[in-house]
């Protein structure tokens, strides 16, 4: 075991993969020489080869095609889009491309590819660098989609998705990468900030994609949250006093519905929290989950804490991110009704 932040942990699952399967390639937007824009693929060139760790031209389509082509033939293709907000231009490859192909070829032809990328705020990228679009994907059948909230969880669940025989999307926090910070360099991490590193194995390990994690017990009510969130809310229900459970899905989609489920029906409350904008989120599609299965046992209105409808602002980060204050108010709503 070894102390890792989620870039070291990111790092050390990709060579494990690299060195446990010589059909495992990574490639994307810098991410050899460099060693990527935020250094998660930092040594593994020099280490594996630039036959195996090369850099892209920005072009993420191209990207996303070659790596389906790729995985077609036997390959195992783990690319970097350098920011979420970027991958939009891959969208018709991965949708029309990628998450069909083994259906249309009737088994046939798989593709076995992850694609990686940054996303959400908390470093003042402002609207082009700051988004969050797990919805999007979690729309498409064929792609699954995944966002660690911990050193320990992102290389179990990378390597998972390496591994998988279908296309994932693998979301990656920003904030979360070497310690979150509160927005001024001249002040020391906020008390509901996560712990930069964490306990993680050195060797092989894999966390199945499509399982939850109650990160914290619980029976007055459920909190159902994701990637950075999962800290906040942690730090929320602390504040709040009130005895509330948090699931960390880790996997948006497959989603472990009967752990979800299971919980909201023993509480009887539910909150759910993303950095997203509020519309059309993902916390819509968990307020309808949870709607048709618990229905009879909700004692409240289920509430959402979300990012606004409004492009992430750089001068006014921290007044769009949902924090501990929000999710306090929504734990008070939830338990006053």
């Amino acid at each position: 075991m070894s102390s890792m932040n989620m870039v070291q942990a990111l790092n050390s699952a990709m060579d494990v993969m690299l060195t446990r399967d010589p059909n495992v390639l990574v490639f994307g937007e810098d991410v050899g020489y460099f060693g990527g824009v935020f250094r998660c693929t930092a040594g593994l060139q020099a280490k594996h080869g630039r036959q195996r760790v090369f850099d892209a031209p920005i072009a993420e389509g191209g990207i996303v095609a070659t790596a389906v082509g790729m995985g077609a033939y036997g390959l195992r293709p783990v690319v970097e889009i350098q920011f979420a907000d970027y991958i939009l231009p891959a969208f018709d490859q991965l949708v029309s491309e990628a998450s069909r192909l083994r259906y249309r070829s009737a088994g046939e032809f798989w593709a076995p590819i992850t694609v990686r990328s940054p996303c959400g705020g908390g470093i003042h990228g402002g609207q082009t660098h700051s988004q969050s679009p797990e919805s999007i994907f979690t729309h498409i059948s064929g792609l699954k989609t995944v966002m660690p909230s911990t050193p320990y969880d992102a290389k179990g669940l990378l390597i998972a998705a390496i591994e998988d025989n279908d296309p994932v999307i693998f979301l990656e926090p920003k904030r979360l990468y070497n310690g979150p910070f509160d927005g001024h360099h001249d002040r020391p991490l906020q008390p509901w900030a996560s712990h930069p590193a964490g306990e993680v194995p050195d060797d092989y390990y894999r966390i199945e994609l499509g399982k939850a994690s109650i990160v914290r017990p619980g029976k007055a009510c459920t909190v159902l949250t994701y990637g950075t969130m999962v800290h906040v809310c942690l730090s929320a229900v602390e504040e709040s006093g009130i005895d509330a459970e948090v699931i960390d899905l880790r996997s948006l989609f497959p989603i472990d519905v009967e752990t979800i489920t299971a919980s909201v029906a023993r509480t009887g409350r539910c909150v759910i929290a993303h950095e997203a904008s509020r519309t059309s989120g993902f916390g819509a599609e968990l307020g309808q989950l949870v709607q048709e299965h618990c229905f009879h046992s909700l004692e409240s209105p289920i509430r959402r804490v979300t990012g606004w409808d409004t492009p992430y602002p750089h001068a006014l980060e921290w007044k769009y991110f949902p924090g501990p204050k929000r999710v306090m108010h929504a734990l008070k709503s939830v338990m006053e009704n």
